[in-house]
């Protein structure tokens, strides 16, 4: 595994071995960021799931200015964190070693790119994404995406997330989500 793009280009990413955490295939992850940026121009992100980090460490790599990933697997926060000191991000990345779903509330402002990759087994995204929305955690402009697996059905407005994109690449399914009123251009792109 490895970052695809902007500053880190080309670097490996470690991953903890076994089956615990997915990381998301490199096919699927340049099609994402393909897809919302390719770059951004600064901004937050909130990795609900992180794993690997896989997907956050990409986010900054392309411009992103910080990242709050939550994992509670501690062989994956070990492998993030070292992955965070190897990589120099210790002041951009901020790795959060619990629940996403019993700690929203610990979380302040809002966010440009809010991703959602939990383990298939055990998804509750619409749940989380109401709770998201209730909050108020993704900006106006923002991005809310979620990795399922390609059979998976989500609602498609969710308190005030509508669904705007959905995707699909083998058994990878994204669905994208954003505030609902506000429309993506089809030049969208950077945030």
């Amino acid at each position: 595994m490895r970052i695809i793009a902007g500053k880190l280009r080309s670097l490996k990413i470690e991953t903890i071995e076994g089956e615990k955490t997915r990381p998301t295939a490199d096919r699927v992850k340049e099609a994402v960021f393909s897809s919302i940026g390719p770059y951004f121009y600064g901004g937050k992100m909130l990795d609900c799931y992180a794993g690997s980090g896989n997907i956050g460490f990409e986010a900054l790599s392309r411009g992103i200015d910080e990242v709050d990933g939550f994992e509670i697997d501690s062989k994956a926060c070990a492998c993030i964190k070292a992955n965070v000191k190897r990589f120099k991000l210790e002041n951009q990345y901020h790795l959060h070693q619990k629940d996403v779903m019993a700690h929203l509330d610990e979380l302040k402002g809002e966010y440009d790119l809010i991703y959602l990759d939990p383990p298939y087994a055990k998804q509750q995204n619409e749940k989380l994404m109401t709770m998201i929305a209730k909050r108020k955690l993704l900006s106006e402009e923002g991005i809310l995406i979620v990795e399922s697996r390609k059979e998976d059905e989500f609602k498609e407005e969710i308190a005030d997330l509508r669904c705007y994109k959905k995707a699909y690449y083998g058994i990878t399914k994204i669905s994208y989500y954003e505030r609902n009123g506000y429309e993506k251009s089809n030049d969208s792109g950077n945030l």
